[in-house]
Parts: C-alpha cells; sequence; structure tokens
C-alpha cells in the first residue's frame, strides 16, 4: 500500500481537537437557597470526576472523521501483482463476417474459436463481443455475463460487405479513448489481404490495445468468380441487346469454366470460358430475350470452390417499347422538329419514338404518357396544357425548352417560371455570333463539350437563374443550358433553339450525342442501373420534401423501411447480396441486382510480416533516420517507423 500524498498525513494532529473540546466543559454548581451554612462540615471537595471524559462514542466518531479525512488526501494506493492487474481489462472479441467468411466453413470455425476463448477467460473478467464488416458493429454490451456473449457469437450469421481492417482500427481507437483500461483484441478472420487500407497508417492502434489474432486459414485458396458484367438496363430489341461478362480466377489453374445466361431463372444461353491460370476471360452473349417489363437476370458459372456465393452476377433489365417523345412547336417552324427528330432516331435506334405536334394540337393533349417533353420556340401555351404540364414536371416528368427568337415577344418563361431578363441577337451586332465559353462536362448533355468549340450562336436570352444550375454559359457569359428541379421533375432550358436559323448547332456532328444524351437523361435511363455493388446507396426522392411513400423490398422479401422512414428517407443503403424491389417517390418501379465487391473473391491472405507489424511484434530492423541505442534496441523516428510510408522498410514498401 502507498500514498500519494503522504504529507496530508500530517491533518491528523487535528485528532486531537475533539478532546479539547471535551476537556474544554467546565462544571458548573447549581446554587441552591439556604438559611446558614452553620449546619455545614467544611471538608476539601475532590475535582477529579469533573475532569472525567463522557459521551465516548462522539468522541471516537469525531477523531474517525477526521482520520479519514486526512487519508482520503493522502490519496492511497494498494499495490497488486500483475496478474491481479490483468483482470481490470476488457476482452474485444471481433468476428469478421465479410463475404470471404462464406468460403467452406470459415465463419464456423471463427465462431468455435472464439467460443472457446469466451470459455478460457476469468469469469471476472468484462468482455464485448462486435463483428467486422464495413464497419465494426457491437453485437453485446461490455459484460461479464458468458451465457449473453456466448449467444452473440452464436447468432452471428454471414454477411455481403467488404471488410476492412482500417474500420476495425478506427472503432478500437474510439473504444480505447472511452474505457480507458488495457484491451486484449481477439481478431478472428481470414486475414484477407484485399482488407487492408491504402496506408498503414489507418491501422494502427492504441498502446494500451493488446491485438491477438485467430486466423481461420493458413494459405490462399483458388477462386473462380464472376467478376463483372456489361448489360443495358433498358431493352427494346432484344436481337440488338449485348451482354458482356468477364470470368476472373484468383490463384487458379488453367480451367475451363461454362458460363449461363439466365433469365427469371431459366437458362437462356451457355457458352464455355477458358479461363488462364491466375487470369481472366471475357464471354459475349448476343442477345437478351427478355419479356416485357422488369426482369432478374444473372451471369453464373458451374460452382468448382469453395466460395460458391460470388458463381453468379445478379442484374436487371427492362423490357419495353420505344419510349414516346412529345415534341411540340409553333405551326411555321417545322424545322426545328425535323432535325431533332432526325438526331434522336438515329442515334437512339429504337428506344424512343418522337411525336410531333402544334401548339393549337395540344388543348386535349396530356403529357403523361411521354417520356419526356419539348417544347420549340413556343409563343404561348394553352391554359389547361401548361397547367397539365406543371403537374406532369411535379411528379416525375422531365421538360425541355428551347426558347428560340419567339422569346422576344414574351417575357416569361412557361413551365419553367423565370422571367426573361434580356434577349441578346448576336448576328445584328459587331460580335456576329459567340462560342460556348464554359460547360461542365460531368452533365450527361455535355460530357463531349469539347467538341462544342467551332459552335455559332446568333441568339440567346438570359432568364433568370435563381434556383437553378447552369450547366452551360457563352463566352459573354450568358447562360446557355439551365436546369430546375420543380418537386421530383426537371425542366431542362436551352437558351437558344433547335433549328439553323438561332445558331449552326444542328450543322454539326455534336448535335447528334447532344440530343442523345440529353433524350436519355431526360427520361431517366441515365439515372438507372441494372446491378449495385453491397453497401452503395440509392436515391429514393429527389426532393425531401416531397411527402410521397416510398417502398423497399429486401431480398428476403421484406419491408426494410418503417412507415416513418418511407415518408422521409431520401436514398437507401443497400446491405445486402440479392434482388431488391423499389417503389420510388415519382411512382417508379425499380428490380436492382445488388453483388458483392468482387475484391472479397480474392482470397489471398496478408503476408505474415505485415501482421507482425501489426501486432506490435516485429524483429528490430532499423528503420531511415534511426540510431541504435543500448540493450541491442533500435531507437525510432518520432513518428515510431509506420506512420509515414518514407520510414517503412524496404521489403514493406515493396508488398504495399
Amino acid at each position: 500500500m502507498g500514498l500519494l500524498s503522504p504529507w496530508f498525513l500530517a491533518a491528523g494532529a487535528l485528532v486531537g481537537l475533539p478532546i479539547y473540546l471535551h476537556l474544554l466543559r467546565r462544571h458548573k454548581a447549581e446554587s441552591q437557597p439556604f438559611s446558614s451554612l452553620m449546619f455545614f462540615e467544611r471538608r476539601t471537595q475532590s475535582s477529579i470526576k469533573h475532569r472525567r471524559l463522557r459521551h465516548w462514542l462522539l468522541l471516537c466518531l469525531r477523531m474517525a472523521l477526521l482520520i479519514l479525512l486526512a487519508l482520503v488526501f493522502a490519496n492511497p494506493f494498494i499495490n497488486r501483482s500483475a496478474a491481479g492487474i490483468g483482470e481490470n481489462k476488457l476482452d474485444l472479441l471481433v468476428i469478421d463476417n465479410s463475404f470471404s467468411m462464406r468460403a467452406g466453413s470459415r465463419l464456423a470455425d471463427a465462431r468455435r474459436a472464439a467460443l472457446g476463448v469466451l470459455e478460457a477467460r476469468n469469469p471476472a473478467t468484462r468482455a464485448q463481443v462486435m463483428t467486422l464488416g464495413s464497419h465494426l458493429q457491437a453485437l453485446t454490451v461490455q459484460t461479464q455475463e458468458a451465457t449473453e456473449l456466448r449467444h452473440a457469437v452464436e447468432s452471428i450469421g454471414p454477411g455481403d460487405a467488404r471488410a476492412s481492417f482500417g474500420e476495425l482500427a478506427r472503432g478500437v481507437r474510439s473504444l480505447a479513448e472511452n474505457v480507458r483500461t488495457p484491451i486484449e483484441l481477439h481478431l478472428f478472420s481470414d486475414l484477407q489481404k484485399s482488407d487492408l487500407p491504402a496506408s498503414f497508417q489507418e491501422m494502427t492502434l492504441p498502446p494500451s490495445v493488446n491485438l491477438l489474432l485467430h486466423p481461420v486459414v493458413k494459405n490462399a485458396e483458388p477462386n473462380w468468380a464472376v467478376e463483372s458484367v456489361t448489360a443495358p438496363s433498358q431493352v427494346w430489341d432484344p436481337r440488338k441487346a449485348r451482354v458482356q461478362a468477364v470470368v476472373a480466377g484468383f490463384h487458379t489453374l488453367a480451367a475451363t469454366r461454362a458460363v449461363s445466361l439466365v433469365v427469371n431463372g431459366k437458362v437462356m444461353a451457355t457458352q464455355n470460358a477458358n479461363v488462364p491460370a491466375q487470369g481472366r476471360a471475357t464471354v459475349e452473349f448476343d442477345s437478351l430475350d427478355a419479356p416485357y417489363g422488369l426482369s432478374r437476370c444473372e451471369v453464373r458459372i458451374d460452382s468448382a470452390d469453395a466460395l460458391p456465393a460470388d458463381d453468379r452476377f445478379l442484374f436487371s433489365v427492362e423490357r419495353s417499347d420505344p419510349r414516346r417523345v412529345l415534341f411540340v412547336h409553333e405551326a411555321n417552324n417545322p424545322r426545328s422538329a425535323l432535325y431533332f427528330t432526325s438526331a434522336l432516331t438515329s442515334a437512339a435506334e429504337a428506344a424512343f419514338a418522337v411525336e410531333t405536334r402544334t401548339v393549337d394540337e395540344t388543348r386535349n393533349t396530356q403529357p403523361s404518357p411521354y417520356a419526356f417533353v419539348v417544347l420549340s420556340d413556343v409563343l404561348s401555351l394553352p391554359s389547361g396544357f401548361e397547367q397539365s404540364l406543371l403537374d406532369y414536371v411535379r411528379s416525375g416528368g422531365s421538360l425541355l425548352i428551347a426558347v428560340g427568337p419567339s422569346a422576344a415577344g414574351r417575357s416569361r418563361i412557361p413551365v419553367f417560371g423565370g422571367d426573361i431578363q434580356a434577349v441578346h441577337n448576336y448576328a445584328g451586332r459587331g460580335q456576329r455570333y459567340l462560342t460556348v465559353g464554359d460547360a461542365d462536362p460531368a452533365y450527361p448533355s455535355v460530357a463531349k463539350s469539347d467538341r462544342w468549340a467551332h459552335v455559332e450562336f446568333y441568339f440567346a436570352v438570359q432568364p433568370d437563374t435563381a434556383d437553378s444550375r447552369v450547366i452551360a454559359r457563352l463566352s459573354d457569359g450568358t447562360p446557355l443550358l439551365v436546369e430546375k428541379k420543380l418537386s421530383e421533375g426537371r425542366v431542362l432550358l436551352f437558351t437558344s433553339g433547335l433549328d439553323n436559323l438561332t445558331n449552326d448547332f444542328p450543322l454539326h456532328p455534336i448535335f447528334v450525342p447532344f440530343v442523345e444524351q440529353t433524350a436519355r437523361y431526360l427520361a431517366g435511363l441515365e439515372r438507372r442501373s441494372g446491378s449495385e455493388v453491397v453497401d452503395s446507396f440509392f436515391e429514393l426522392r429527389s426532393d425531401k420534401q416531397h411527402a410521397a411513400s416510398v417502398e423497399v423490398i429486401d431480398p428476403e422479401g421484406r419491408r426494410a423501411l418503417s412507415l416513418k422512414e418511407a415518408a422521409t428517407s431520401s436514398t437507401f443503403q443497400l446491405s445486402r447480396a440479392g434482388f431488391y424491389e423499389l417503389r420510388l417517390a415519382n411512382g417508379r418501379q425499380e428490380v436492382i441486382g445488388v453483388n458483392a465487391d468482387r475484391r472479397e473473391s480474392d482470397l489471398d491472405i496478408v503476408p505474415e510480416d505485415t501482421l507482425a507489424l501489426w501486432r506490435g511484434n516485429a524483429a528490430p530492423v532499423p528503420l531511415p533516420g534511426a540510431t541504435a541505442s543500448g540493450g541491442g534496441r533500435v531507437a525510432t523516428p518520432a513518428c515510431g517507423g509506420i506512420s509515414c510510408y518514407c520510414c517503412w522498410p524496404q521489403r514493406w514498401r515493396s508488398r504495399w
């Protein structure tokens, strides 16, 4: 036993204060009236009785209180043996349940090893069980209850996420800051090499953490997988649809694998793929004969390894008739409809069917059956049709407006809602024309903006761009392409025309990809993907304020959202492999095939010297900039020799 502040014991001298207070009490005689003292005998009276201590219990309590106060301020501590200190720790059991742990009996072996550690631990030691996937997830609180810990380990099932040792270290570092006691970290994993982060510094653990690795495999295992599939998400003519699949072998010998294209559970075609040793082979199917509507498709290979879960790659396609497009123009301007229709039908093949109508013919037209609507140089719209267009866009539809010269006769742009602030007629000025000065190449319509350099614009308007996104500008700063979102839909404004009078755009080759990419974007074909990766996010609604309910059905057929989440969620994380069914806020139905990250298919393991470095028991290796110290040890730089790449030994740098 020891004292951190022994000088406070001097305050124990105050223990005499209660004794002094007891002795200080003075005897007081009570006076009694009496007639005469002559009847009293003179004698000496003893005062010993008056000096005796009384109320012993009160005196002892006062003295004990003063002694305890002195001891408390002296900070006493108890020296215990190393064995006793070791019990004041946390046993943290982390079981890897990532996608690669589905191979063979890996997950079962990890659970069995974890149960063995629980049985061998001191019952007085606290423990906690967690799983490791894309993030660290706690299954229990810190507890000594062996039954609760055992049930948590036994309940762990296989996951589909990719494990990350960087996420493990980050979670343990956060836990160590809160626990403030030694942590014994038990990791039960296949120690897959692909789980390593980009930088070794992300894996560093605090000094209070002792890492104990429990590998469930010792060597890399051969594995074949369908690595990727390239397929259209939209099919109009099955004879022109192509499906390309890549079959990869990891640590495998040369082999021939049978590759099958499956649509809604039916095998449509089968080919053989000659996969070289530790290489890849590509297989292409010439057609995709899917029925109308949404279909669940997959490319699979014959299983010949311990991880059959990656022998199939899921995707979905939607077959439909060509999307209808409504093109509205003035009766005296058929030229823009001719240019637009020719460009779209030549580029998108059978994807779209354009219906052209004049303004007068739209009085009884409803835009809801159309994939998107185009207004070209329209002076005004019938009030009923304009309101129908506005409702159509707000409910998820798309509208393309090409302003044209008719803008000179009005001050407001229909549906878009912004006022026309200025009209620029460059042909009537000394400038003659302007070119594109700035464009966002990430936007689908201007993805090839480098080919717009020679397009001449003679006319453009200056719209009110409040609450809008400017995609492209002319060289004088005038907006050329502007997008505005209205609830679940969007309006794309082209401030010039689609004919060869306001510009020479239709005469340039870039006009065709512009029309095609814009059409696909407005029809929603660019946003949709038939396959996604586990843990990716899918957009459920574009307007957070839109109150329309959404619905998500997971691969097990269960509703994945609560009633509150269905009314408010903007995105959803696809956490499992399989097919998800979704009903979006704009009313569109979707089927998404979700696949595990194929980096998990490479069953190679982390080299032993890297694991030794992670555990912190690597053999002393002189690091660059280190100096020798006494006792045969090596003095490392301030970074510890592992936090910066330049300080690593050459043999570790070559492996990373």
